[in-house]
């Protein structure tokens, strides 16, 4: 008898589920690193996923029994998250970012960006005035730019990404969340897209994952695309183009916030007589910095 032929005949309530993901779970060597961080949170929210159950269901409800085809349901999933590496936002179909609930599917990255931090702080001490207009660049599934409409609710915002596909989940999240009359999602090669218009905050986690990295990541991050994790050999070619650009896009008060994780280091070595405002997070994180308008126009007028 197969092990989810026991698990069906064997098995009955919701905690007996998670129980046994959790079995499943410690012995298949998975990376925990989109949305959980341990075996067992992990089993809780593929079984309370798929149930379509909050994570703070009542606890006595999770002697519940399950039907034969919710089982089923949820040993597909853990099938799918061992033997596909498949992160579980994905298998899902969604991912929780701030609080909010996101669409994601393989067309974006799984929302975990430690700028999160920041926005809950709304960009205190480093944003002097209340930004009216706000630029998300290298959206995805918008998490980021819907995240800040919510946050300052007075402000227009636009997201932009070169990837259609992931527009078009960034537009689901953008109806789901009822910001459609103040976010614009915008189709974007870089700048090449975008109105000629000013930001008072533009906020970019771009591609910047280095070739040795993504080439020793966990089979989980092969699942999420390519084309928003890496950019050439030392993970800088996009944010090379950003910078010589991006001061033209900042109003005189404005600022830049910009995660390159751990191509910090390569960073600074490229940019030595820049100022990086590396921004300390308490939640954890890293390669997170601010540069004012008057910083980036410094450095755009040293490169020419």
């Amino acid at each position: 008898m197969s092990k989810n032929q026991s698990a069906i005949r064997d098995l009955s309530t919701i905690k007996d589920f998670i129980r046994w993901t959790f079995s499943r779970f410690q012995n298949a060597d998975l990376f925990y690193g989109h949305g959980t961080d341990n075996a067992w949170d992990e089993a809780v929210q593929l079984v309370m996923g798929t149930l379509k159950l909050p994570l703070d269901f009542d606890r006595e409800m999770l002697d519940c029994a399950l039907t034969i085809d919710e089982k089923k349901r949820i040993l597909k999933c853990v099938h799918t998250r061992i033997t596909k590496r498949e992160p579980l936002p994905y298998i899902l179909g969604e991912a929780w970012f701030m609080g909010l609930p996101f669409k994601v599917t393989k067309d974006t990255l799984i929302p975990r960006s430690p700028i999160m931090a920041l926005l809950e702080s709304e960009f205190s001490p480093w944003l002097k005035n209340y930004p009216l207009n706000i630029l998300d660049m290298c959206t995805g599934s918008g998490c980021l730019g819907i995240a800040a409409a919510l946050t300052f609710d007075d402000a227009q915002v636009d997201i932009t990404d070169i990837s259609e596909q992931a527009l078009i989940v960034a537009n689901d999240n953008i109806v789901r969340h009822q910001v459609e009359d103040r976010v614009s999602a915008i189709h974007s090669d870089m700048f090449t897209g975008l109105p000629d218009k000013q930001y008072d905050l533009i906020i970019c986690n771009p591609p910047y994952v280095d070739a040795d990295d993504f080439a020793n990541a966990p089979e989980e991050f092969h699942n999420e695309p390519e084309l928003a994790l890496t950019s050439g050999h030392d993970g800088l070619d996009f944010t090379h183009k950003f910078l010589s650009q991006v001061a033209n896009y900042l109003q005189d008060d404005g600022i830049l916030v910009y995660e390159v994780g751990n191509t910090e280091i390569a960073l600074q070595e490229a940019y030595p007589d820049t100022p990086f405002m590396w921004v300390e997070l308490e939640q954890g994180g890293n390669g997170v910095f601010i540069l004012t308008k008057e910083e980036l126009s410094k450095l755009l007028q040293e490169q020419k």
